[in-house]
């Protein structure tokens, strides 16, 4: 017999403890695997990502789901670190038997992940939009297990270097995490100056799970000798929040452009609080590229449709880790995206029939063509394209929160 405070843990996380009944006596769900950082200095990633699937899918399962089928997510911590990522993967697929994988967070853990895709490859795994730009799931051996939503990191790079350069500002310096996404951007960064026939002018790195707490005085000093005219930084929000405190505690005022994986909300909120602490603006400067577009655009249906569904999910934090000092982004970049992830997903599913098959997925999926998610342009995939969209936009901090940048001419040398 359930308890009174069973009763209650029911009603605070109801998807959560369903998840604990094992997939194979559950056949009107389908179950689908996510390993992202719920813990840690990045876990606002993982959390608001699958804060945003969640409020899409709710009320689609309230309706009785996809062909009778509730579609469940269970989601297990990695806390952005490779071997979790990989112990949670192997579990995922082969106790937990899911259906397939949905928003993995973080380069580092994906491409630690690819060979296993590969390696169960007669099971028909495959990955679904990742929460990162970088190229390995984009090229081969391992384009075929993966199909990405989000532009890439090459993409945002690119666009990035390319506004800089127009504006005069040749010199472009690059602050990096030091592992596989770092290393990921810092190639997107060199190829782009490399085609206006630039070097990369200087470069500073940080160790994955730096918290905001850290000094990063010595990469901004190293950053600083170099003399750039802007920096492009390829980190996780707690770092890149640090050393945009450095910068401006040192008097540099140097344009600093974050790629979209950072998180700009919670980078944001960091900022915001030690400068309402200190009587200090530490907002200004700052550029952020985005693979969703603004959630503040409500001439947008997907955008509206975002809002609402994240008005009715309110302030869930999935169990068990709803730590009480975590405080859950009303809307952010990145509960837009899972948002999105989870409504293409829905499409996907639909497509499969009332009988979904997983060596029918791929081709299923390669043949999506122009599928409206309501953001402004078409999503397609086809059998040598794993990447539903290009598309980069460009925000700014302003008023206490990013927006649209309507203009660069601000940067102008």
């Amino acid at each position: 017999m359930m308890t009174l405070s069973g009763v209650a843990l029911l009603r605070a996380f109801p998807l959560c403890l369903i998840l604990l009944t094992p997939a194979s006596v559950r056949a009107e769900e389908l179950l689908v695997g996510m390993s992202a950082a719920f813990t840690g200095p990045s876990r606002g990633l993982g959390i608001e990502l699958y804060r945003g699937s969640m409020a899409y899918l709710e009320p689609v399962n309230r309706r009785g789901g996809i062909h009778g089928k509730k579609i469940m997510i269970r989601a297990y911590d990695d806390g952005y670190n490779p071997t979790p990522a990989i112990r949670n993967t192997i579990k995922l697929i082969n106790d937990d038997d899911v259906f397939l994988l949905v928003n993995y967070v973080g380069t580092p853990t994906v491409t630690r992940v690819l060979p296993l895709l590969k390696n169960y490859r007669q099971k028909h795994i495959y990955l679904f939009f990742p929460f990162t730009g970088a190229q390995p799931q984009r090229q081969p051996p391992y384009s075929d297990f993966v199909f990405n939503l989000r532009a890439s990191y090459h993409n945002e790079t690119e666009g990035l270097v390319d506004h800089f350069v127009r504006l005069g500002r040749t010199k472009i310096a690059v602050f990096y995490q030091a592992d596989a996404y770092g290393r990921s951007g810092w190639e997107g960064v060199k190829d782009a100056l490399a085609r206006h026939g630039l070097k990369i002018n200087g470069e500073a790195t940080y160790r994955r799970g730096t918290e905001f707490s850290a000094s990063l005085k010595q990469q901004v000093d190293i950053l600083k000798a170099a003399g750039p005219e802007g920096i492009v930084s390829i980190g996780s929000y707690a770092a890149c929040a640090a050393l945009i405190r450095d910068a401006r505690d040192s008097g540099w005022k140097v344009p600093i452009a974050n790629v979209s994986f950072v998180g700009s909300v919670p980078m944001a909120k960091l900022l915001l609080q030690l400068g309402k602490a200190k009587g200090v603006d530490y907002t200004s400067n700052l550029i952020n590229s985005q693979v969703v577009p603004s959630y503040e655009d409500m001439s947008l249906p997907a955008v509206k449709e975002y809002r609402q569904r994240m008005d009715e999910y309110g302030a869930k934090v999935p169990h068990p880790w709803g730590a009480s000092d975590y405080q859950p982004d009303q809307y952010s970049f990145v509960s837009l995206e899972g948002f999105l992830n989870a409504k293409l997903l829905v499409q996907i599913l639909s497509h499969l029939g009332a009988v979904p098959a997983k060596n029918r997925i791929k081709e299923t999926v390669e043949n999506l063509r122009n599928s409206d998610l309501g953001i402004g342009s078409l999503i397609s995939f086809g059998p040598d394209k794993h990447q539903g969209s290009d598309r980069v936009y460009y925000t700014t901090l302003e008023d206490n929160k990013f927006v649209p940048l309507a203009s660069w001419e601000q940067w102008r040398k």
